[in-house]
């Protein structure tokens, strides 16, 4: 017979081969305060229904608290023999207080166990990301306050544009994980659901209270249907989606990180605690923090991708295919927390080049729409206020100058009431000011922007 602990049917060994192959201890005992969590509640509630007697469900209760302390001070030991977490703890249990830990698993089964363990990591580490995607919206609001002056050339097909604030364009990140984070708080209710008490896919004979547990381990709800308990992992995809828009979002930011630290650009310099070196080139300050989670943002993608096609053609109820569900997932939460973190104290510790930036300001044509809705306020249609603006452009493009260098007198031969003013009008500081809606980049708008941002936050 068997040796394992629902070896009874079986009459030979597992093959050592296929023993590893099944085993998922390596992986799974990441839910072990999960699992003793969910095993508390559940043999308390067998006492309280008086499916358990009282002695038994103390000796049960007491032992799953000392194996709660021994992994606290690493005094346990996981086997690969008992295949996953869930055998690991009845096996140790049963060493520390007998035969009784056997009445544990009563009106349960592994599948309805790793359902409820998931669920309980998956809305811990779910508020967990919410904490640290405000911690970051908390350091954007901070830079953007603290560079509210700061003008930068605005970008569309990475081609200069027109002048926008700095605090404007970071502050279009801090709205990306807002709502990376409002997407987080609404899933809670979808994951926050107790499938304990659904055994392995049709309930149980036991008189059972799954209220009691459920309300115990602060459940919402309990799933209406004891197949789907254990076999949605929709939350799961659900979680991963939502990491993979974060992880998009800091990609698209460390790209700009990487540009804008770069010798031509040169607009920040990141601390040293979030930068590498060269091993050849001593010069060298690598910003391998955001090129790391602009590459771990493909790699969410793919575990994404992975547990789809896990679960694409599974039929009903439970498989052993779903205890595929937890590597790829434990590692893109664990990606996307770090990802956040780092990205905190990078943005915190960053240095914006002011004075490079503006001199930058003062050698790109991003000032040219000002021109044209200049000439639209004496009449011109804007169309064809475009067109002389563009063919005035490629000129000083020939010339090698810019629109602040063009004479008054060329300006008057395009229409005679051009004055002074135009010089005031092409400079930065007057493009962003004039953008006054209410989603505009002028220091006004983005000012308020900026408070909007923070009652968000509170």
């Amino acid at each position: 017979m068997s040796d394992a602990l629902w070896g009874g049917r079986f009459e030979a060994s597992m093959d050592a081969l296929v023993e590893k192959f099944n085993q998922s201890i390596d992986v799974d005992q990441t839910l072990f305060y999960e699992d003793i969590e969910g095993s508390i509640a559940h043999v308390t509630m067998l006492g309280d229904c008086n499916i358990l007697s009282h002695d038994e469900t103390k000796q049960i209760k007491e032992g799953l608290e000392s194996l709660k302390l021994d992994h606290q001070n690493n005094a346990l030991t996981f086997s690969s023999k008992y295949e996953d977490i869930h055998l690991n703890i009845e096996h140790l249990l049963t060493e520390k207080i007998g035969s009784v830990a056997g009445k544990l698993h009563t009106g349960r089964s592994r599948n309805d166990q790793v359902a409820t363990d998931m669920h309980l990591y998956t809305v811990k580490k779910v508020k967990l990301m919410i904490e640290a995607i405000t911690k970051l919206q908390n350091s954007i609001i901070h830079i953007a306050e603290d560079n509210i002056e700061v003008i930068i050339p605005g970008y569309t097909h990475l081609q200069r544009a027109q002048p926008i604030l700095l605090s404007h364009h970071l502050m279009s990140y801090f709205w990306m994980l807002q709502r990376d984070k409002e997407r987080l708080e609404e899933s809670l209710s979808r994951i926050n659901v107790s499938p304990l008490g659904s055994g392995a896919l049709a309930g149980t004979t036991y008189p059972i209270n799954q209220q009691q547990t459920a309300e115990r381990l602060n459940f919402d709800h309990i799933y209406p249907n004891s197949i789907d308990a254990v076999s949605d992992r929709d939350y799961i995809l659900e979680t991963m989606n939502n990491i993979n828009l974060i992880m998009m979002h800091l990609s698209r930011l460390s790209e700009e990180i990487i540009i804008w630290c770069s010798h031509e650009f040169n607009f920040i310099t990141l601390s040293d605690a979030y930068s590498t070196g060269s091993s050849i080139m001593p010069q060298k300050k690598n910003p391998d923090m955001a090129e790391l989670v602009r590459g771990k943002s493909g790699t969410v993608a793919g575990n994404y991708i992975g547990m789809l096609m896990t679960l694409k053609s599974l039929p009903l109820a439970y498989n052993k295919d779903l205890q595929e569900d937890k590597k790829s997932f434990f590692d893109s939460i664990e990606t996307c927390l770090d990802s956040l973190t780092i990205y905190s104290g990078m943005i915190d510790t960053m240095q914006i080049n002011k004075d490079t930036i503006s001199k930058t300001l003062e050698q790109d044509f991003s000032n040219a729409t000002e021109l044209a809705d200049y000439l639209v306020s004496f009449g011109i249609p804007f169309r064809e206020a475009h067109a002389i603006t563009g063919k005035l452009v490629a000129e000083c493009i020939k010339e090698n100058i810019y629109l602040k260098d063009v004479s008054l007198e060329r300006y008057k031969a395009i229409h005679p009431e051009i004055n002074d003013e135009i010089y005031i009008i092409l400079a930065p500081k007057s493009a962003v000011e004039r953008r006054t809606n209410y989603n505009g980049t002028s220091t006004q708008s983005v000012l308020a922007q900026i408070e909007q941002g923070k009652s968000k936050l509170n």
